[in-house]
């Protein structure tokens, strides 16, 4: 995975703005500019979850699907068009994933001393 994303940033020409909206870019593994963009969403939804866990300390999944339906409205008002791409929804809905995964299971091993957040009553 190192050396493909190495490979893949190494490759792209130049720097777009709007690399965190962009659905347009074609899905293809040749592509660095849609291997840039992949990785660059999952990269950023993985660090989320475990800012969230950190900041927020519970619920962790509420902040996270807000956060995604924020980008979804961003991207469609960026780029001036619904998202209607499924390799993007997947790319999207595997962070959000991801997102809330790391984030609750951090959350929950950091807080287990909290007799609070021990129950999952406040759920």
């Amino acid at each position: 995975m190192y050396t493909w994303s190495t490979s893949a940033s190494d490759r792209l020409d130049h720097f777009d703005g709007l690399i965190p909206f962009d659905f347009k870019t074609e899905p293809a593994e040749s592509n660095s500019k849609y291997l840039v963009n992949l990785l660059s969403l999952e990269l950023t939804y993985f660090c989320s979850g475990l800012l969230f866990a950190a900041v927020v300390r519970r619920r962790v999944w509420d902040y996270a699907l807000t956060v995604t339906l924020l980008h979804v409205m961003i991207t469609s008002l960026v780029m001036l068009e619904f998202p209607m791409v499924w390799q993007w929804w997947l790319a999207l809905g595997s962070g959000l994933f991801l997102m809330i995964c790391n984030g609750q299971l951090i959350a929950y091993f950091t807080c287990q001393s909290d007799q609070s957040y021990a129950s999952f009553s406040i759920y």
